[in-house]
Parts: C-alpha cells; structure tokens; sequence
C-alpha cells in the first residue's frame, strides 16, 4: 500500500503538469492573435520653447492623443503599458527617443481613449538640437500577459 506522502505527491506533481500545460497553452494561444491598433496624436499648440542656462533645448507642448487597443487584449493579456515618444535624429546620434507621456491600460475598457494633456515629461535635448528639427512622435506599447513572454511593438502615431 502507497503512503500518503506519496500519494499527495504524486497529486502534486500530477496537478502542477497540468498547470504548466495550461500555462503553455495560453502563451501559445497569443501568437494567433494579429492585433491592428490604432493611434493618432495631434500637437495643438507648442507652449515654449527655450533654451535652458546650461544650453540645453526644451519644448513644451499641447496633445491630443486618441487610440483604439482594444485589438492588443486577450484573455491572456494583464495589462498594456503605452507610451508616446518624440523621436528624431541629430549629427550624433541617428535615433533619440524622448518619452513625452505613458501610462497603464488595465483592461480592454479602458483601451480606446482620448487624452488632451502637455506633455508629462520634459522633452529636453542636450543641445542645441531641437531648433528647426522634425520629429515623429511614436505610439509604444509592451502587452504583459498574465502567463508567457512580454511583447512591444510600435507605430507612428502622426495624423
């Protein structure tokens, strides 16, 4: 007769495969979803634009910030972290990204927004960079799954 010590160890290890075997099969179950999000942002008014006593450049600004996530959750899908970037190149470095606003979107609800705000954080260049400079402003997004790997991916975000 098996004890039963051994017996609540085979349960263990028997319900644990079976969790692991769920969990792989929800990770696998992302890699069919083709999401196709939407972004746009407009920037309303350029607030000022100064150069700082250290020499530096920084732009403030007013957004309007709309897009539709929805397509990026699953049932598999925690959250989605999204940011907006400022991105542009300079004589010494051919990509500088600035992040201008993020924030958490913790369920499909909340995923098809519309923002009016300044930008949260300072869009600084060191430099006298940022003087007639084009920029493209980004749409970030890294979805956290509840069980599998993390995935990012981005799009342009100007009208």
């Amino acid at each position: 007769m098996h004890s039963f010590g051994y017996r609540a160890n085979a349960l263990l290890t028997f319900a644990i495969t079976i969790l692991a075997l769920m969990c792989a099969m929800a990770s696998l179950s992302d890699n069919l979803n083709s999401p196709t999000p939407s972004a746009e942002v407009l920037v309303l008014n350029i607030n000022w634009f100064q150069k700082q006593p250290n020499g530096n450049d920084e732009v403030s600004m007013t957004l309007n910030i709309s897009a539709d996530l929805q397509s990026l959750f699953t049932w598999n899908t925690k959250q989605v972290f999204v940011f907006l970037a400022a991105e542009y190149e300079t004589p010494k470095n051919s990509l500088n990204q600035i992040s201008l606003w993020d924030g958490i979107i913790p369920s499909k609800e909340h995923s098809k927004f519309w923002i009016h705000t300044s930008n949260k954080y300072r869009f600084i260049d060191q430099g006298s960079n940022l003087r007639s400079k084009e920029f493209n402003l980004t749409l970030h997004w890294h979805v956290m799954p509840k069980t599998g790997k993390m995935f990012a991916d981005k799009m342009d975000a100007d009208p």
